[in-house]
């Protein structure tokens, strides 16, 4: 049972594809905290999911949405004001998808129109959503637009491949764009670095078991859950963050912060 921090507000959150999504359940504690909203994805993710079983859950509308056609974001954010009686709180870009990692290609043996699709989708995106929420007014004053991000944008990491560029672009989008939404009338923008997560996306990436165990062995407090995602999601949507924007926010156990743990020297002197 929630509390009712987001009590009346109105959002669009992309990227709900299952169960073990963040946005799926980020959703779920939005629509317990008060809240109604859109949800929506490219049509081809909403044929793979189960997003009208998460509707029902909700009493939410899905608009399919490509994230990267600024004609189906625009009838997007139109039509989210229209169903939703009025102007936005929260938008959650919950989006990220490398044909090449998919695909397997190796980071020296990239193809190259795979590796623009890459940035379009997992980053540039970020973008046409921005933009496109200024362009259509749809935010409400000390609104919240977050997006979900990963260390590998800062750090290397083997099997990321591409994807590393898009969320570091992602990232950059969150800061030009946070002081630019900020100025115009106080829309908070922010990016959250999840630890590794056993949703359907993140699982793809070659040797994910390994690294997720990994992780959680150098994360003080151990990996956080899809679950604690959608909490601190949930939070940063709450007027209870009103002067946090253009920030990286880690939300990974401590793993950032964390040099070598004895978990990990005992894994290592075994």
């Amino acid at each position: 049972m929630g509390n009712n921090i987001l009590k009346g507000k109105k959002g669009i959150i992309f990227g709900a594809l299952d169960e073990n999504s963040i946005a799926w359940k980020t959703a779920l504690q939005a629509h317990a905290e008060g809240a109604s909203f859109v949800l929506t994805n490219a049509p081809i993710a909403l044929r793979m999911g189960q997003i009208n079983e998460l509707a029902k859950q909700c009493n939410a509308e899905v608009i399919p949405a490509d994230a990267t056609s600024i004609e189906d974001l625009t009838n997007l954010f139109e039509k989210s004001m229209e169903v939703l009686g009025g102007k936005l709180d929260f938008v959650l870009h919950s989006i990220g998808m490398s044909p090449n990692v998919r695909k397997g290609k190796e980071y020296g043996d990239l193809n190259y129109d795979w590796y623009l699709k890459t940035l379009d989708i997992s980053g540039i995106s970020f973008h046409k959503v921005l933009q496109t929420a200024e362009k259509t007014e749809a935010m409400n004053e000390w609104g919240s637009i977050m997006a979900l991000t990963y260390i590998a944008a800062q750090r290397t990491f083997p099997d990321y491949g591409d994807m590393a560029q898009a969320k570091a672009i992602l990232e950059s989008i969150a800061r030009s764009y946070g002081h630019r939404f900020a100025k115009l009338n106080h829309v908070r923008v922010n990016t959250i670095s999840q630890s590794p997560t056993m949703t359907t996306a993140g699982s793809g990436v070659g040797g994910f078991d390994v690294f997720f165990d990994y992780a959680d062995k150098m994360s003080p407090l151990g990996n956080a859950s899809a679950e604690d995602c959608a909490n601190y999601i949930i939070m940063m949507f709450s007027d209870y963050t009103r002067m946090v924007t253009m920030q990286n926010l880690m939300h990974d156990g401590g793993f950032s912060s964390s040099g070598i743990t004895e978990e990990i020297i005992g894994q290592m002197t075994k």
